[in-house]
């Protein structure tokens, strides 16, 4: 019987489906949510400020952008069935440049709704009918900047001033789901991501992207019960699949709940092992203990054929809540993993409850020392958290920078200005109840006093993902848009 209702959700001809998920939405009682209140309440307009505040000092060389995407609902919405992983995609970017902070802007990714809300035209484009909310992640690929999120909608081309350029699969080249975290192999300068539709289909995907943002392999792996695969890792031969127990949920899709996935420990737990350029029938299957990965930091081959990576791992995810994350314990682990598949051993690194693991970005795919990581339970997303850790992973050793009061850490990157993992900035957004900042620390004194705090006069929600967009990608960016497309 479920097989036939996934079928039925699946093909386009839902009519009936939809219609008891609607009225099941329409009856449920009314609910206060975290993801719509408080720290995480939406901001009601786009803003621009120009010549922002600087305390401390900026480095000459951070020439770019620093740009954020994520949640921000507009207009009306239904608290009850509405997930924090939905809401309408606004970015945030802070322009740096000559030791100054040029401006910060906020804008809406145009997705049908934003611009029938905002009273506008839709923006251009190929997308998805069923949805096309690009809000977890933002990042320049082929000299051009993309909105983008997993489960099927398209990425959406943005201007270097964040204005929505068109909804846009990759010049026509992408057939199928993408995901919001592609991993740049800088040896090759391919981008490789697993995919996966937003309902079950038996598949996910290995997308491979070129240096000019086009896809070259869209390869089918086999898989069961719509397996939610938000992130995966690269080698320097192979991709890994993270394969777990969140799950479509037919259950959570009737009933009406936005977002229709759920823990679901009758799936089992794997980590997938596939050449970056072998049939998807190769695949070699490694069982671990039942668990949930958003994001891993990095993986790296040893010299048997061993495969080592961290990953923020969480007991069990979407086991309650239907609005937001409800993992009861959260943890930095680095998993082993033999090259031919077998059963996956897992070491904590660091108990504490944290997210968003972010490397040198240089050495993705190749051993690292060190991982930089937000402090965040998820289990109580809607507090935030005031810390970043940094983790030795050669000494084993801990540092912590802490921001203090009632600040709020978002995901925090790593831009190089040497040759060592340390030598580099880091850079993130901060905010709190009435105001924001861009934070620039210098790797190499972690737990100091940030070397330059950018003033933002207003709060910026907590978001998803962010990325370094620097000057060359701007500027390619800049041509595209105002050059002819």
């Amino acid at each position: 019987m479920a097989g036939g209702i996934e079928t039925i959700i699946r093909s386009g001809i839902e009519k009936g489906a939809m219609a008891l998920a609607d009225w099941n939405r329409r009856r449920m009682p009314p609910a206060d949510n975290p993801f719509l209140t408080g720290m995480h309440a939406p901001l009601a307009t786009e803003m621009v400020f120009s010549d922002l505040t600087v305390e401390g000092h900026l480095p000459v060389e951070l020439d770019g952008m620093y740009v954020r995407n994520g949640p921000n609902q507009l207009g009306a919405t239904h608290p009850p069935s509405h997930h924090w992983f939905l809401g309408d995609a606004m970015v945030h970017g802070v322009r740096l440049q000559g030791g100054r902070a040029l401006w910060y802007r906020n804008r809406w990714v145009r997705s049908t709704r934003v611009s029938e809300v905002l009273g506008e035209k839709p923006a251009p484009g190929v997308r998805n009918p069923r949805f096309d909310t690009a809000n977890t992640n933002v990042l320049a690929i082929g000299g051009r900047l993309f909105a983008i999120v997993e489960a099927g909608g398209n990425p959406v081309e943005l201007g270097p001033d964040l204005e929505t350029l068109a909804h846009n699969p990759f010049d026509g080249t992408l057939n199928g789901p993408f995901s919001a975290h592609p991993h740049l192999d800088p040896a090759t300068g391919l981008s490789h991501a697993i995919c996966y539709e937003g309902a079950p289909n038996g598949q996910a995907f290995h997308v491979v992207l070129d240096g000019a943002a086009h896809v070259i392999r869209q390869e089918p792996i086999a898989v069961r019960d719509g397996p939610s695969i938000h992130d995966c890792a690269i080698t320097e031969g192979h991709i890994l699949i993270f394969d777990l127990p969140v799950t479509f949920s037919v259950e959570r899709a009737l009933k009406g709940f936005g977002f229709p996935y759920a823990w679901n420990p009758k799936h089992g737990s794997r980590v997938g092992i596939l050449g970056l350029d072998a049939p998807g029938s190769s695949v070699r299957w490694a069982e671990v203990d039942p668990c949930y990965v958003f994001h891993p930091a990095n993986a790296f081959e040893e010299k048997d054929g061993t495969i080592l990576v961290d990953v923020i791992v969480h007991a069990s995810m979407f086991a309650t809540s239907t609005m937001g994350p409800d993992s009861p314990d959260t943890r930095l682990e680095r998993w082993t993993i033999p090259g031919q598949g077998g059963r996956v051993e897992r070491r904590v690194v660091d108990g504490q409850a944290q997210e968003f693991p972010r490397i040198d970005e240089r050495l993705t795919g190749r051993r690292h020392r060190f991982v930089w990581t937000t402090g965040v339970d998820l289990a109580d997303a809607a507090r935030g958290d005031s810390r970043l850790f940094l983790h030795d992973l050669g000494t084993g050793a801990r540092q912590v920078h802490d921001f203090g009061g009632r600040q709020v850490a978002g995901e925090f990157v790593h831009v190089p200005y040497g040759p060592g993992e340390l030598d580099g900035w880091l850079v993130g957004l901060v905010t709190n109840g009435e105001t924001s900042s861009l934070e620039v620390l210098d790797a190499a004194d972690f737990a100091a006093p940030a070397i330059a705090s950018v003033r933002i006069p207003h709060r910026i929600p907590p978001g998803f993902h962010g990325n370094w967009i620097g000057a060359s990608a701007l500027h390619a960016a800049a041509a595209r848009a105002y050059g002819g497309m």
